[in-house]
């Protein structure tokens, strides 16, 4: 499995979560098999959303697509997102 994280300021956070909960059947028909949302304890609109996902491949296609520029746009992303890719390497339980 691949994961993206995903790292950006939203106007507001409550305004952002309807609108990323809306976009979940397009993230799953594009690869995503779900992930967690963050934020920073002093900054509740400073966000991250780490994503599992099927293939590099796909989520390549789906971050750099202008789908999901424009939906960033409608739902009050105010900075540039940070998108990191990564590989799992191992499981640490302590």
């Amino acid at each position: 499995m691949v994961y993206v994280l995903i790292k950006h300021r939203v106007e507001d956070f409550s305004k952002w979560k309807q609108g990323f909960d809306e976009n979940g059947s397009t993230r799953k028909a594009n690869g995503s098999k779900g992930g967690m949302v963050f934020r920073t304890s002093e900054d509740p609109n400073s966000l991250a959303i780490l994503f599992e996902w099927d293939s590099i491949e796909n989520a390549r296609k789906f971050t750099e697509s202008a789908e999901l520029k424009k939906k960033m746009g409608e739902v009050g992303v105010i900075s540039k997102p940070e998108i990191i890719f990564l590989d799992k390497i191992e499981d640490i339980s302590v």
